[in-house]
């Protein structure tokens, strides 16, 4: 009996975490293609705005940590911000770097972005009572803290994030970078 409750227990781990791939999966492609709409822009686009907009005044170089592109790959996504008028270069503090901010077009862009994207997950999360949704926040912080792996990693998983919602001192990813110090 031992071995069967065993055998049956590994099955519901791997039977949670194949749903939690299929949801994920889900999740990811719903927000790709309701950021990229609210946006008019495909790939990287939406971060590029909600990360600028985060910090204004970060380089390319930085940028191109958060979103994972290469630096090339980031000089083109910001050409484009610039060319369709959401992004300024600006000169930045050591003389030898160009800051990124964002225009008015493009914080409009960005809460539209950031609009889509809370609309798609409580659509998501609309079959769930509130009970459910608490149970589900908690779960998620001890996921996503687990997952962390330190300041750029942060960085990534947060590149999308509505901060507004989630500030530094609530937000288990930072706590969980924070925590490492």
């Amino acid at each position: 009996m031992h071995s069967t409750y065993i055998y049956l227990h590994s099955m519901d781990q791997d039977r949670t975490a194949n749903l939690l791939g299929a949801l994920a999966l889900a999740l990811t492609d719903a927000l790709r293609e309701e950021t990229e709409t609210q946006a008019e822009l495909g790939a990287a686009g939406p971060a590029a705005l909600v990360t600028i907009g985060i910090d204004p005044g970060r380089s390319i170089q930085t940028l191109a940590a958060v979103l994972g592109l290469t630096h090339s790959a980031s000089v083109r996504l910001v050409d484009r911000l610039v060319a369709d008028g959401l992004v300024e270069r600006r000169a930045g503090a050591d003389g030898r770097t160009l800051a990124l901010y964002l225009t008015q077009p493009g914080s409009d862009r960005r809460r539209q972005v950031l609009d889509g994207r809370r609309r798609m997950l409580q659509q998501a999360l609309a079959p769930l009572g509130a009970d459910e949704q608490a149970t589900l926040t908690h779960l998620i912080e001890k996921v996503l803290g687990g997952l962390t792996q330190g300041r750029r990693h942060a960085d990534h998983i947060c590149r999308l994030c509505d901060e507004d919602l989630c500030p530094g001192a609530s937000c288990p990813v930072e706590s969980a970078v924070t925590d490492e110090l």
